[in-house]
């Protein structure tokens, strides 16, 4: 496959990038170029991700710290600077999935600690990154949900804060137009990583094979898929997209009932794609889940 250099001189914050989808996107945008801070909490897999960058020749460096945390943030973006001198693109792409329960069972402080990692981390980022992008008309790509447009039962503030990401998106992107900044964010449907498997995160049996039931494509996506839909977005391709909420669902956003169950077996393979990803499923090691 042809490997496009849409990125190439650009730098990149990719926050929860030792896993799962971020993981992807680290690989792809430094693939196509992008010189790339990684992001993660630590007990991420962190440093293996830049180490693998690194042994195909890219160029990242680890900034391992929660960034829901003012002074972390700040410093994950002057680590940016320090390494490599500016800033381009910044992909909010942190967040948690810590428990499936009821509304009026759900616990307090999961809840506190969903909005703190989903909401504030995204904040925070942009806060402090949007002075470097205005210097480099960059652009922020953050991490939704079609959760956050159809809500998700049994985790409700899960999709409420992708809802808050969604419309914080929308309202930066008319904001900083103004400073060549464009601003867009990935909704994501299923996807292969640690959060839609029952054996490596809380959902329950019935709820993972809902969840692909739903997806008329009938299968999850890859973090590979998500990340090539990323790389466009911050690639110069997309220069007129901005305020922009891209569906990469499988189409369960506009399907209706189990209709994955309709495609044939054979139909509902994954690609294989060409990253080379070993943490897709890691995303919620070291992680209370309830």
């Amino acid at each position: 496959m042809l490997t496009l250099r849409r990125l190439d001189s650009k730098v990149a914050i990719v926050t929860g990038g030792g896993t799962g989808i971020g993981e992807a996107i680290a690989h792809k945008f430094a693939q196509e170029g992008a010189r790339v801070v990684v992001n993660g909490l630590p007990g991420d897999p962190v440093l293996d991700v830049v180490q693998a960058i690194e042994a195909k020749g890219g160029r990242a460096v680890p900034f391992i710290a929660d960034i829901s945390e003012p002074e972390n943030a700040q410093k994950c973006v002057q680590t940016a600077i320090d390494a490599f001198g500016s800033l381009n693109i910044l992909i909010n792409n942190a967040g948690v999935f810590l428990t499936t329960s009821e509304v009026h069972e759900y616990s307090i402080e999961v809840f506190d600690e969903t909005v703190t990692k989903n909401i504030r981390s995204v904040f925070l980022m942009t806060r402090f990154a949007v002075p470097e992008l205005q210097k480099t008309a960059g652009n922020i790509i953050s991490t939704g949900s079609e959760a956050g447009m159809l809500g998700l039962a049994q985790n409700t503030p899960y999709g409420g804060t992708k809802g808050w990401i969604h419309a914080f998106t929308k309202g930066v992107a008319v904001e900083q137009a103004k400073y060549g900044i464009r601003a867009n964010c990935v909704c994501p449907g299923p996807i292969d990583t640690a959060w839609t498997h029952k054996e490596s995160g809380p959902m329950d049996d019935r709820m993972e094979q809902n969840l692909i039931a739903a997806t008329p494509m009938g299968r999850r996506g890859t973090p590979e898929e998500i990340a090539n839909v990323f790389a466009f977005l911050a690639s110069d391709m997309a220069s007129y997209v901005t305020g922009a909420l891209w569906a990469v669902d499988g189409g369960t956003i506009v399907g209706k009932g189990p209709v994955g169950n309709e495609v044939p077996r054979g139909s509902r393979n994954e690609p294989t794609g060409e990253l080379d990803l070993e943490h897709s499923h890691d995303g919620n090691a070291n992680k209370n889940i309830r």
